[in-house]
């Protein structure tokens, strides 16, 4: 009779069935991220080394107020940007049809005596309009996005010059001027801190912590790899770190600015939206593989034209804020922001194929174009340097995405 033996080697269990390490892990979760961290690095190196080179001016309460209003429609507009490329489209019309909604709410406002709110509706329904006009034309009659968009940037320059007659038209009147000028109110008793501002960094810090709490307790319900318990910490720490200090940045100073609150709900809402509902995953379907998905079940055509009259609809009120903020209707208004816009989105990490990108990476790509306008104007920099820096940041963050798409297809 024979028996057979085994041997330590062949009881032992295969690379299959053992447990990934901390290094695989943390490896395997950076690379999933690897454009976001990245640029979320990159903006705090950006943020360092301005604040050393302005001697502290960078950071200081009143320049980050400051930093935030001036950026805020470029903001804006990422962020619509960022889901009309993730559905494999592009959006030249942006800048124009901000010059143009600025001219229309500078006539009802100013020539006509109409009250900032009605005025402000009816400028968004002009924006939702302009992109379902647009949309229509790109989703069911199947005419490029580039091209459809090129004669929307046209036309809409050309509108505003017809409803303006070639002139500025000003000044709002102060209700509307507070949308991209204005802070929210102090109330409560007196401290050395604005206290509202205080309150909703507390709610900001709650729900951020919130959130990464429930998705480690789902990644764990799902058996999915989690960082380990310390590295899991170490980012809440972090997370709560940035919270405090810029709650009490902006609290030294007037609190919250108002278009600061509009863009937090618009971060939420749209983020909320492509990760959660079914509309935000048809889009991202759609930009990875268009055949797939209509082969799946997802109306092309109806998400696409969405996606265009939510980035008209974010266009006008990204119109209104920066009208607001010049407090005049100028004919010349919203130059190159498509450029600015499209620039922010490809920098936070959307892809020239679609499918891919978030819209807190468009927030975090406007933050890294506006922080080096910013600090570069304050040490001196020239706008012709300007222009030859943002356009190399571009390059290598377009560069990093192919080298990096290169590298996970080998």
């Amino acid at each position: 009779m024979t028996t057979t033996t085994t041997s330590p080697k062949d009881a032992a269990p295969g690379p299959s069935s053992a447990q990934p390490s901390t290094r695989e892990v943390l490896l395997r979760g950076l690379r999933g991220n690897m454009r976001q961290y990245g640029m979320l690095i990159a903006l705090a190196f950006i943020v360092v080394l301005f604040q050393v080179w302005t001697d502290g001016t960078l950071l200081l309460p009143n320049n980050v107020s400051n930093l935030i209003q001036q950026n805020s429609y470029i903001l804006i507009l990422a962020m619509g940007m960022m889901i009309v490329i993730i559905a494999g489209h592009i959006d030249l019309s942006v800048g124009s049809l901000v010059a143009f909604v600025g001219a229309l709410s500078a006539v009802m406002m100013v020539k006509h005596d109409m009250p900032w709110v009605p005025a402000l509706i009816l400028s968004l329904l002009v924006g939702a309009l302009a992109g379902a006009w647009q949309g229509y034309f790109i989703a069911y009659l199947g005419i490029p996005s580039f091209i459809v968009t090129l004669a929307g940037m046209l036309l809409f320059r050309g509108l505003t010059q017809i409803v303006l007659e070639g002139q500025s038209i000003a000044p709002f009147p102060e209700g509307f001027q507070n949308l991209a000028k204005g802070f929210i109110p102090e109330m409560g008793p007196y401290t050395q801190y604005h206290n509202p501002t205080l309150f909703l960094g507390l709610v900001a810090l709650v729900f951020l912590l919130l959130r990464e709490w429930r998705d480690r307790r789902r990644q764990l319900a799902y058996e999915l790899d989690v960082v380990p318990a310390g590295v899991w910490a170490l980012k809440c720490v972090a997370i709560t770190a940035a919270v405090v200090a810029s709650t009490l940045t902006l609290a030294s100073f007037h609190g919250v600015p108002v278009v600061m609150l509009i863009m937090c709900a618009l971060l939420i809402g749209l983020g909320y939206v492509m990760r959660n509902a079914v509309v935000g995953r048809h889009v991202y379907a759609l930009g990875g593989n268009k055949a797939a998905a209509k082969l799946s079940g997802v109306k092309d055509k109806r998400v696409t034209f969405l996606v265009f009259v939510n980035m008209g609809v974010l266009a006008a009120l990204a119109g209104c804020v920066y009208a607001a903020r010049l407090n005049a209707g100028t004919p010349q208004a919203g130059l190159n922001f498509e450029l600015e816009a499209i620039a922010a989105a490809f920098i936070g990490g959307a892809s020239m194929s679609g499918g891919v990108g978030t819209v807190m990476g468009a927030v975090i790509g406007g933050l890294v174009l506006g922080v080096l306008n910013n600090g570069m104007s304050l040490v001196g920099i020239g706008t012709d340097y300007q222009q030859v820096i943002k356009g190399l940041v571009l390059l290598a963050a377009v560069g990093f995405d192919v080298w990096n798409k290169r590298k996970a297809g080998k």
